[in-house]
């Protein structure tokens, strides 16, 4: 694939080629801060230097298929054509969770990994696309841990979906062993959850169903993110599951809205919608709802394509008020 990168504002083009692994983030300069960003000067834009396939870019980026194709609804994605312009996501808020361990946000096909600090090294945080249950094998919410690892994994399938891939004309034998077409893929991070619940890869005929409510529960992700993943996250390491369709966090004095789509089989109205989100925003400003910018809230929670929007900007905090929030 090739594809240039561009940025909004100023407008910088550099050659980007092969797949990524995490997305690396910085943390915000204010450690209270819960917007993260990967290309501070704009939206991201990346041009296309021969025909490829949306879902191709998605991989590229490390983005999901549901994600890029909110990103570009205008755009075929089975058919990106040659110098077409695609958006790729930018900023992120983060989940509200604890900030340790692996955190997968169902709502948005996300994990995010909190690496432990490094006296000395500026903190990151580190984001994988990744596909979720469908709507009859959902994935499990709750707090749990990782208590196994396995390389190259044989899959045992349940008799429950034996029987369904038989009636489907796919019969599967009683054990799936290690390869390229093995769904587990090469690498699998099992959680301590009653079910064979894991963290894995994908095999070669999956792979663009990273993004997307397509698994028997399982967490899906790409197979170059899971061998990172697999390599420096240890046994007992704590893993979140929570369902966040609708995120807020501040960044520089700006809090940020960040709205998605129900998952397939749930439906909120748009006044539970609004409801959940006022009761974010009041959480985020100290139990105060703000006289934050309405339209753009309305907007967000219309358009639902996961790209976080400032709402509202608040004075910065004086010198001994941002001592009194540190200590806080």
């Amino acid at each position: 694939m090739k594809l240039r990168i561009l940025f909004a504002l100023p407008i910088v083009i550099s050659a980007i080629s092969g797949k990524a692994n995490a997305t690396t983030y910085n943390w915000p300069e204010n450690p209270n801060d819960t917007v993260i960003t990967e290309y501070p000067d704009g939206v991201p834009l990346v041009k296309a230097e021969q025909e490829e396939t949306l879902l191709d870019v998605a991989r590229q980026f490390n983005l999901g298929q549901t994600e890029i194709v909110r990103l570009n609804p205008d755009v075929d994605r089975w058919h990106v054509k040659k110098d077409e312009i695609i958006r790729i996501a930018n900023r992120r808020v983060l989940p509200d969770t604890p900030h340790k361990g692996i955190t997968l946000n169902i709502s948005e096909y996300r994990m995010y990994y909190y690496p432990p600090e490094v006296k000395g090294v500026p903190r990151q945080v580190m984001s994988y696309a990744h596909g979720v249950g469908r709507q009859d094998w959902k994935t499990p919410l709750g707090e749990t841990k990782v208590s196994q690892k396995v390389k190259n994994p044989s899959w045992y399938p349940p008799e429950s979906i034996r029987r369904e891939h038989a009636a489907n004309g796919d019969p599967l034998p009683a054990v799936v062993p290690p390869g390229p077409h093995n769904p587990l893929g090469l690498y699998s991070l099992h959680l301590a959850l009653p079910g064979e619940y894991r963290i894995h890869g994908t095999d070669i005929d999956k792979i663009f169903g990273i993004g997307m409510q397509i698994t028997h529960g399982c967490v899906r992700t790409y197979p170059e993110d899971i061998e990172q993943l697999y390599n420096m996250v240890p046994v007992g390491t704590p893993v979140f599951i929570v369902k966040q369709p609708i995120k807020v966090g501040w960044l520089d004095n700006k809090l940020y809205i960040e709205a998605h789509p129900d998952l397939e089989g749930e439906e909120m109205t748009r006044d539970q919608r609004f409801e959940l989100a006022l009761s974010l925003i009041q959480k985020a400003n100290n139990g105060q709802i703000p006289d934050f910018d309405r339209q753009t809230l309305n907007e967000a929670l219309t358009k639902l394509d996961g790209d976080p929007v400032s709402i509202y900007e608040r004075k910065p905090l004086l010198p001994e008020e941002e001592a009194v929030a540190a200590r806080q």
